[in-house]
Order: structure tokens, then C-alpha cells, then sequence
């Protein structure tokens, strides 16, 4: 247990803008506690993390050649396919993501998923953990260069003068924090930017606008692509009118039927669990995921004989599921840690460690920093 600093609250409100510490009245920001780990517990995370990000990148490629069949697997609808063959043959660069693993400091970590084109707690992990770390621990290190290779990546996009967009929905106040947060990292990296709520968005038929009726050339959106195909103005957003941040290629890892294509393509690794898309794929005890689905919304964990042991609500699962093995998650103090961690311009950057009294961690699960001596 940790002491939090008595003024902790308007301190990250005041001096670094981070309003979405509190939820439902419960702390999110949690320094009641902090995990300390050695350098080769870090070591481990982060070649893990270069392991598998290279694995997806193999998946992507092998998705894109494959065609139909596969594109049917990962249950991604026909008016996608092109796009997405089309920006990975182009060599769209990407920008983030963070992959969550199971790690207790025994044993390998194990990835749990991937969130490849919209994940939060970014901030959070590159900003609010390292403000605390230099108050409340100067003398040990962290593992976090989240913000530095984050402006770096910027500026590799070439993106010149051209103005980027950034787009989350609108009152969404953590969606509406990141989103900034990525808009000053791209500032810092000199890009001109511009803030756009995706609801105001506008189409006149021939390009994206904004509410000044000025072309939306280069698109940030934290907005699932999921959703976006199957909307309005999905297909011309599809045509590659507006340059988009993420690229259509990460539909393939944004989903959880990646992770059966991955256990297929790379079968025993030590860093994934075994995963299937049919549900007597795995056997014994196992966890069932819907293939789009959001913050641990409509998860079930089933025994060996298919019984419900727990499960969470949702409105997710019309797409179908996918089946992982279940693995014990580390437990301290009553509390199970998930490791969240990121890549920037697929390498490893850092990770924020996600916090919850049962084993599915969910959008209030706490955010509790670390660093490594």
C-alpha cells in the first residue's frame, strides 16, 4: 500500500488537465498502491511486446494475401477489403497500440488481446504515471517513453503542412482527454492540427469537411473503424479520400478473431494462449470474447463442460465469438493486475497497469503506476 499525495487531485487537474480521475465517485487514478518491478521483469514485458507486435504485422500480411476466406474469419464486411489491401500494400504507417498481457512475474507474459486502433489509457500511462513517478519516486526509473516516441512518429508521417484532424465523440470526457493529449504530441512534433468532434463531421459529396466547410484532407479518429464501415459515410471515408489515422489495415488486429489466426499461425508461443473460433476449439476451462467488443463488455469465463462460471453484460457478441484459454491472472492483495502494454510506430514504448477486484478488467477498473529498480 502507498500513501497518495493529499493534493493529488487538483494537482492533475490543475497542472496537467487530467479531469477523468475520478469515476462515479470511485478514484480511477489509484495511488493507494503501485507495482514495483525488477529491470529484467521490464526486459521481459517489452521483448514480449516486440514479439508479438511483429507477429500481428506477419498476421496482416498473410491476411492481405489470403483474401476472402480470411476477411470472412475476422468477420470484416466485404466494403473493407480493398481498403485494406490497398493501405497495407501502401505502407500506411500506424501509430499505437497496446497490447494487454497476463503477467505476474512468473512464467512468460501471455496476451490476453490487442487494441489496435482505439485504445485509451494512454495519457494516463505516458503523462499522469511518469508526473508521479518524479514526485513520489525520483530515484527509480519507469518503463515509459510514451510521449517522446509518440511526438516522433509524427513526424515521420508526412504529413507537411497539411492541417490533421483530430476526432473523438463528442462529451466523452476520457475519449475527449486522449484525444488531446495525441493533439499535443503532433503540435509538439510541429503538424498543424485541428479538434473536430466526429459528429460534425461533414460530407459534400466530394471530400470530408469541417464545420468551416474546409477539406478534411488527414483524419485522426479515435472512433472504431468496425463502426465506421458500416455507417453512412463509411464508404467514402473507405475510398481513401481523407488520408486516416489509424490505417484500414488495422481492422485485422482490432478484433479478437485475430488472436485464433494468431495461435494458428504461431502454435505453442510462449507469449499468446491458445485461441479458437469454434467453441470446442479449446479444451478445459476457457474465455469466451466477442470478436468486436469494448471494455470487457460481454466476456464469459466457462468451465471444461461449458457451464458459466462468471461473465459481464453488453450489448456486444451479433458478429460471433472467440474462444481463449483460460489462464489464472496474477492476484495482490485481493486485486488483478492487467499489464497494458504500448507500441508507438510498432515498437515497444511503455505500459500503464489496469487494476480490478475480479479478473475482467473494465472501463472503471482502477489505473495504478509503477516503476522498476
Amino acid at each position: 500500500m502507498a500513501t497518495p499525495r493529499p493534493d493529488w487531485r487538483e494537482h492533475v487537474e490543475r497542472d496537467l488537465g487530467f479531469v477523468f480521475h475520478t469515476i462515479d465517485g470511485a478514484p480511477y487514478w489509484d495511488e493507494t498502491a503501485f507495482y514495483r518491478f525488477t529491470a529484467a521483469e521490464v526486459d521481459e514485458i517489452e521483448a514480449a511486446t516486440a514479439e508479438v507486435e511483429q507477429m500481428a504485422l506477419a498476421l496482416v500480411a498473410q491476411v492481405v494475401k489470403t483474401g476472402e476466406e480470411a476477411y470472412e474469419r475476422l468477420r470484416i464486411p466485404r466494403a473493407a477489403w480493398d481498403a485494406i489491401q490497398g493501405s497495407w500494400q501502401a505502407g500506411e504507417k500506424n501509430l499505437y497500440g497496446r497490447f494487454d498481457f497476463c503477467y505476474g512475474g512468473e512464467g512468460p507474459p501471455r496476451l490476453l488481446e490487442y487494441n489496435a486502433d482505439t485504445p485509451t489509457a494512454l495519457f494516463e500511462a505516458a503523462v499522469v504515471q511518469w508526473d508521479w513517478l518524479e514526485a513520489v519516486s525520483p530515484g527509480h526509473d519507469q518503463f515509459n517513453s510514451i510521449h517522446e516516441r509518440l511526438i516522433d512518429a509524427w513526424r515521420k508521417f508526412g504529413l507537411g503542412r497539411e492541417r490533421l484532424y483530430f476526432s473523438s465523440v463528442k462529451d466523452h470526457a476520457e475519449d475527449g482527454g486522449t484525444i488531446e493529449y495525441l493533439r499535443d504530441t503532433a503540435v509538439q512534433a510541429g503538424l498543424v492540427t485541428e479538434r473536430i468532434d466526429i459528429e460534425d463531421i461533414g460530407w459534400n459529396g466530394r471530400d470530408f469537411v469541417d464545420l468551416g466547410n474546409r477539406r478534411i484532407g488527414a483524419l485522426f479518429k479515435l472512433y472504431p473503424w468496425e463502426w465506421l464501415v458500416t455507417e453512412e459515410f463509411g464508404a467514402p471515408l473507405l475510398s481513401g479520400v481523407t488520408k486516416v489515422i489509424e490505417p484500414a489495415w488495422k481492422m485485422v488486429l482490432s478484433n479478437k478473431a485475430a488472436l485464433a489466426l494468431l495461435w494458428e499461425m504461431a502454435p505453442d508461443h510462449p507469449n499468446l494462449l491458445p485461441a479458437s473460433l469454434e467453441p470446442g476449439g479449446i479444451e478445459g476451462k476457457r474465455v469466451r470474447k466477442p470478436i468486436y467488443s469494448r471494455e470487457g463488455s460481454n466476456v464469459q469465463v466457462l468451465e471444461a463442460g461449458g457451464g458459466v462460471i462468471t461473465e459481464t453484460s453488453g450489448a456486444y457478441g451479433a458478429e460471433g465469438f472467440v474462444y481463449q484459454a483460460f489462464t489464472p491472472m496474477p492476484e495482490f492483495d485481493g486485486n488483478y493486475p492487467v499489464i497494458g502494454s504500448w507500441v508507438v510506430a510498432s515498437e515497444p514504448a511503455g505500459m500503464g497497469i489496469r487494476e480490478d477486484s475480479t479478473a475482467i478488467t473494465r472501463d472503471t477498473s482502477r489505473f495504478i503506476p509503477h516503476y522498476f529498480e
